[in-house]
């Protein structure tokens, strides 16, 4: 039985313990790049292997965070572990050598240690040392050994050898044998450096003296403390049976591939025996110390010699057996003969490389500069020479390449920049492929998905808006919408629209519209007019939510379109103080005589503004006509006897908007045989302030105006003390010089000015009548101002700002003039009239007047 069979687990670990005492500390050996240490077997959990941390240079507190760890295979069972607060590689569960590393040699437990942020690969190796804790075993606990009592001396019998799991010096040393007078002990030393014993005859037997023979032989090993195993043997002595067989050659190789199937002939044995019948047959069988695993593999037929293949091979397991064949007679006292063969086993590309994906870094940034790691590949192929050396390769038209770190390790790196919006997803397909005939290969697909980042501003889908609204529009109402697009993701493509600061006609650009800022959507905040504003444009801006945001502009133009709703105004002729617009006709005025003009303006635009004249109501309809477009009222005929002298008509002006809005004027025409001199209500009109007052011209008017009229008041001051002194002059009529004006004929037509006016001159009792001053100079050109004066008064009424004009084609008296006391009533809702569609030629001396003149006493002669 061995000796140390029973031995505790308390009395393992003392035994460890003295181990590394004797060994010192774990060793570190750099070995091409990578550290090494060595570690016995058997330590319990938590034992000490190695400060990685201070070994690898490594800042220790940092390791948790940089997810430093041992990165394994799916299956392996994790001896070893990290402790992150510290560094230290521990033991992390019990390693058994022999269950470890089945074949001789060195146990390496290969590590792969990884740390990310940045990502480094670090390759450790550590060796388990054995230690003694097995004790040598035989097969049997007694052998039966039959020899010849005719064996010479120095004949030689193998024994079984023993079997210690340990390696090295801990594995079977050495054998003895108990002291006996026939036999010693002699220990041989195979290739693989095990040792087996033979019993070599030292003295001649017997068989009449002594039968059997016991002696014990005890295996030890080379362990401290030393561990042994014993057996017994009885060696019985048998009858001469003087020849044993005989093998062709002690030694034998052959060759085999790894991938021969079960029942391939391995090699055919041949012994020979000299003897006769039953001494002469030979039978062949394993040795007693053949190992199990080469029972499993071989079987040897026992009675042709031949050696078959029973089991699978596997050169990456083992590539060589060795097997030990023995040859014996089946006659009494048969001796058996030994002889090895060495199978060498040829290997086959039966193993396609295997890739693992270390450690992915994904997603990848869409900015990450070229050379940035994305994952961390290795590759094995279990083949030996060229059947194991692999290439590895990516799938062509991706940015991405494979960089060799370290034999079987590949990092994968970008190759150029990456675009998101181009591409948001790579499949790389990785091929690793050996050098083998055939080759194998094997594929393996990484999803790189790429995150995205705000490289990308937002675009309007349009380089600028035109949007058309209609006026008196509702306030809130949505006037159209701008879209943007921006071909990031997420965040970084949510888009919040807002309008630019400005101002319009001095108005902040909030009051006139705004905008939703999630879907777009503008809005009119006020009801617009086309007549106080046409167009105006805004800028609108789309700003995404990404760090930092990224925005563009788009300007948006607005046009006010016009409705009708503006009714046309009649500018001429007016109704003073509320009554009917009259007019003189002399009752000898031929057909086609121009009575007057009725001039309209209308505030809208195109069509809207476009207007056309009727006579709507006539105490006869065959005596006059008024033209459509120039609203011109002419005689269709001459004047009769019996046609009334007062003639009563009405004037309709309509626009050509859809619905028409129109106006009438109501007309007197008295029919006179002569014309006096007396001002028509077709030729003076005046714009209320609400309208004169709208243009900013007005305003430098008006103060012209009251500047200009001040020096005039002076002027007619001193030109009173002038006058009365020619008073006898100025009652035979002075007239301005034609053809500015005539003002003034005579003290008659002063008392029928005075008569016509607005303003009434009450001379004092007993003073003359009143004294006409015309003032051409002074003032603006084209007026003359006539100034009545009492000789004995300071009060002065006058009138100013009348027209110089040549007399119309069909006056009869020159010295004709409009009543200076005819005024244009426009009502107070009358809009600026429109430019977009000027009148006909009659009507636009009218018009002029009517933009041009800031006050409202004005008078125009009226043209034929």
């Amino acid at each position: 039985m061995g000796a140390g069979a029973g031995s505790g687990r308390g009395q393992l670990f003392l035994r460890s313990l003295l181990f590394l005492l004797l060994a010192g500390p774990p060793a570190r050996h750099p070995a091409r790049g990578q550290l090494r240490y060595a570690v016995p077997e058997e330590l319990e959990h938590g034992a000490f292997v190695a400060n990685l941390g201070e070994d690898l240079g490594l800042d220790v507190s940092t390791l948790s965070a940089r997810r430093f760890r041992i990165v394994s295979r799916a299956g392996d069972r994790q001896h070893l572990e990290v402790n992150l607060e510290n560094g230290i590689l521990f033991v992390n569960e019990r390693i058994d050598r022999e269950e470890v590393c089945e074949a001789g040699g060195p146990c390496l437990l290969h590590l792969q240690l990884l740390v990310e942020s940045p990502l480094e690969l670090y390759r450790v190796e550590v060796e388990v040392l054995d230690i003694n804790d097995h004790a040598p075993t035989f097969p049997w606990q007694e052998y039966v050994l039959e020899v010849a009592e005719s064996a010479v001396l120095g004949a030689r019998f193998p024994l079984e050898s023993a079997q210690d799991p340990d390696v090295g010096t801990n594995s079977v040393h050495t054998y003895r044998l108990s002291p006996n007078g026939f036999f010693s002990l002699e220990v041989q030393t195979r290739s693989d450096a095990s040792k087996f014993a033979e019993l070599v005859l030292e003295r001649a037997l017997d068989r009449e003296q002594q039968r059997v023979h016991r002696v014990l032989l005890t295996a030890l090993d080379g362990g401290v403390p030393e561990r042994s195993g014993t057996a017994h043997i009885l060696v019985t002595v048998l009858d001469a049976n003087d020849n044993v067989p005989a093998f062709d050659q002690p030694s034998y190789g052959v060759s085999l591939p790894e991938d021969a199937p079960a029942g391939t002939l391995v090699i055919q044995l041949n012994a020979t025996d000299l003897d006769e019948g039953p001494n002469g047959e030979i039978e062949y069988s394993f040795s007693g110390h053949a190992p199990p695993r080469v029972r499993e593999l071989f079987h040897v037929e026992p009675r042709s010699g031949q050696v078959l293949l029973k089991g699978r091979l596997d050169y990456e397991r083992a590539s060589l057996h060795e097997l030990y064949v023995q040859a014996k007679d089946r006659g009494p006292s048969a001796v058996a003969v030994h002889c090895r063969v060495l199978v060498h086993l040829l290997d086959v590309n039966d193993n396609a490389p295997e890739v693992t994906l270390t450690s992915v870094s994904t997603p990848v940034l869409e900015d990450a500069p070229p050379g940035t790691v994305i994952a961390v590949i290795s590759v094995l192929d279990r083949d030996s020479g060229d059947n194991g050396r692999v290439s590895c390769e990516v799938g062509p038209n991706v940015p991405f390449e494979l960089r060799s770190s370290f034999r079987n390790y590949y990092t994968l790196v970008t190759t150029q920049a990456l675009d998101r919006e181009l591409v948001p997803e790579y499949n790389v397909s990785i091929t690793a492929r050996d050098m083998g005939s055939p080759a194998l290969l094997t594929r393996s697909t990484l999803t790189v998905p790429v995150s995205d980042v705000n490289d990308n501003a937002p675009r309007f889908l349009q380089p600028s808006y035109s949007v058309y609204v209609m006026e008196n529009n509702a306030p809130g109402a949505s006037i159209c919408s701008v879209s943007a697009l921006d071909p990031d993701c997420q965040q970084n493509a949510y888009l919040s629209y807002s309008i630019a600061e400005g101002h319009i006609h001095g108005m902040p650009v909030g009051t006139y519209v705004s905008i939703n800022s999630d879907s777009g959507h503008m809005y009119a905040l006020r009801s617009l007019d086309y007549e106080q504003i046409r167009s105006f444009q805004i800028q609108v801006q789309a700003q995404d939510a990404g760090f930092p945001p990224l925005s563009a502009n788009v300007t948006v133009h607005i046009f006010v379109l016009d409705q009708n709703d503006n009714a046309p105004v009649i500018v001429s002729p007016m109704p003073r103080n509320g009554s009917v617009a009259t007019e003189l006709v002399p009752r000898s005025a031929r057909p086609g005589y121009l009575v007057g003009t009725v001039s309209a303006v209308d505030a809208d635009a195109g069509l809207n503004s476009r207007l056309s004249y009727q006579l709507l109501q006539a105490t006869d309809f065959t005596l006059f006509s008024v033209a459509p477009d120039t609203g011109e009222l002419r005689t269709l005929r001459s004047f009769l006897e019996q046609d009334a002298s007062r003639q009563q008509l009405v004037v309709q002006v309509r626009d050509g908007g859809q619905p028409a809005l129109s106006a009438t004027v109501s007309l007197l025409l008295s029919v006179v045989e002569t014309m006096p001199q007396t001002l028509s209500d077709f030729s003076e009109f005046s714009l209320p302030p609400e309208v004169s007052s709208s243009s900013p011209l007005t305003l430098y008017l008006l103060v012209s105006l009251g500047s200009i009229s001040l020096t005039f008041l002076l002027a007619i001051l001193i030109l009173t003390a002038i006058r009365c002194r020619g008073e006898r002059r100025s009652r035979q009529g002075d007239s301005c010089s034609p053809p500015r004006c005539h003002c003034c004929p005579g003290s008659r037509s002063s008392s029928e000015g005075l008569k016509t006016s607005n303003l009434t001159a009450q001379p004092p009792a007993g003073t003359t009548a009143a004294t006409c001053l015309d003032v051409p100079a002074g003032g603006p050109p084209g007026y003359c101002y006539k100034v009545c004066l009492g000789p004995e008064s300071a009060q002065s009424d006058f009138m100013f700002l009348k027209p110089c004009s040549p007399p119309r084609n069909n006056e009869k008296d020159p010295g004709k003039r409009s009543r200076p006391d005819q005024h244009l009533q426009v009502s107070k809702e009358a809009k600026q009239p429109n430019t977009d569609w000027l009148p006909p030629s009659t009507q636009r001396p009218a018009l002029k007047r009517y933009r041009t003149q800031p006050w409202g006493n004005r008078g125009s002669r009226w043209k034929g």
